[in-house]
């Protein structure tokens, strides 16, 4: 069996495989670290890429926040009580502190985004199949 070719939706390197966070995704997605604690900064910044349908559970990030900068691809960003929201290049999210929310590709599309997460991550529950085939395609 061969792993379906990666895509580089955006302008930053995919990555090798979020295994780390593998328990909190539904599908595959992809890691790649463009700033880490210790290099005099206090802020990590990484490029997270998913593949089609992948998604990651529903979260939340207490004492601080997670800003998503769309670099690439199309995906999803909701918070809890909300309508869903299609998210492209460009496009600016903040999950504010305490706040329930996921994200994740759209069913036919990669999709990256970087990253800035201060604070604690909670992971909650997956994104159900029928919660998120229920979203556009």
């Amino acid at each position: 069996m061969t792993d379906k070719k990666v895509e580089q939706p955006g302008v930053f390197a995919t990555g090798p495989k979020n295994d780390a966070y593998a328990q909190y995704f539904i599908g595959q997605s992809y890691n790649n670290p463009l700033v880490t604690p210790g290099q005099d900064v206090s802020v990590p910044v990484s490029n997270v890429t998913f593949a089609p349908g992948c998604r990651n559970n529903w979260h939340i990030h207490h004492n601080g926040s997670q800003i998503l900068l769309v670099t690439g691809g199309r995906g999803w960003y909701q918070e809890a009580g909300k309508p869903a929201q299609l998210l492209q290049p460009g496009d600016v999210v903040i999950a504010h502190d305490g706040v329930k929310h996921w994200h994740g590709a759209t069913k036919d599309s990669w999709f990256s985004h970087l990253v800035i997460t201060t604070g604690n991550s909670e992971w909650l529950e997956p994104v159900t199949d029928e919660v998120y085939n229920q979203l556009p395609s």
